[in-house]
């Protein structure tokens, strides 16, 4: 069972990340947001990835070791309080990477929130914890406003500050220890979960007289599995999310 739980709850809270400087970084990072939000950008995007094991998708039982020979495939999409964007997803195998198919991905698809939404603010999860400064120091300094973003890099995609001001967005990054007021884990919760449960009526199998083999019916069951992350489940993850940012906005200011 902890090798089927374990991909669905990845993010725990720690209370040792909670130090002056993560808040800080917190609050910047919804000061901004809010700004952004009240200035014209009416539209917050969360763009966010998952990996699935091959797998999971087979329903093979393997150990927790094995999992790492495994073929993995990286799905890209990405949701609002509108449910999600009307953009075609990626589904990447993660050995084919490369770095200018990530930009041309990710150019597409602020060129495609253009024409859809308008001006927005794209928000992604940082990947890396951020460095922790002494913390005597990090109290004596004032909250400024937060310098221009270098490039964000998702497992799978190169996230450019550059293209998406170029297209009239705005990227954002959720700082490290506060990954749960980004809403997309909820989302691939639920595909995974649908992967899990119904893999099977997607699966062909023959069994002949010396070998078998198994046929998967991959585009439909992620397809069917992403349709059903609903408006309304959308509705709910983003609630939950915006619970979290007046929280930490009213505690940390």
């Amino acid at each position: 069972m902890y090798r089927i739980v374990n991909p669905l709850l990845k993010h725990i809270m720690h209370r040792s990340y909670l130090d002056p400087t993560s808040k800080k970084q917190c609050l910047q990072y919804l000061k901004t947001l809010r700004t952004l939000q009240f200035s014209g950008y009416n539209n917050t995007i969360f763009l966010g990835e998952t990996d699935i094991l091959e797998s999971l998708i087979t329903g093979e039982k393997v150990p927790q070791e094995g999992n790492l020979n495994w073929p993995l495939w990286t799905i890209v999409h990405a949701g609002s309080s509108q449910g999600w964007v009307p953009w075609k997803y990626r589904v990447f195998l993660r050995d084919h990477l490369s770095l200018g198919q990530q930009e041309d991905v990710f150019q597409e698809f602020c060129d495609s929130l253009s024409v859809t939404y308008g001006k927005c603010v794209i928000v992604v999860r940082e990947k890396r914890p951020p460095r922790m400064q002494n913390e005597a120091s990090s109290q004596d300094e004032e909250i400024s406003e937060p310098q221009p973003a270098s490039s964000l890099y998702l497992s799978s995609i190169k996230c450019c500050p550059e293209i998406a001001k170029a297209s009239g967005h705005e990227l954002l990054s959720v700082p490290f220890p506060y990954n749960y007021l980004h809403p997309m884990d909820a989302a691939w919760s639920s595909l995974k979960w649908f992967v899990i449960s119904n893999r099977k009526e997607y699966s062909l199998k023959s069994i002949e007289r010396t070998y078998s083999y198994q046929c998967i019916l991959f585009s439909d069951l992620i397809g069917k599995g992403i349709e059903k992350m609903s408006l309304s489940k959308w509705k709910v993850a983003i609630s939950k999310v915006r619970r979290w940012e007046n929280y930490y906005l009213d505690k940390f200011s």
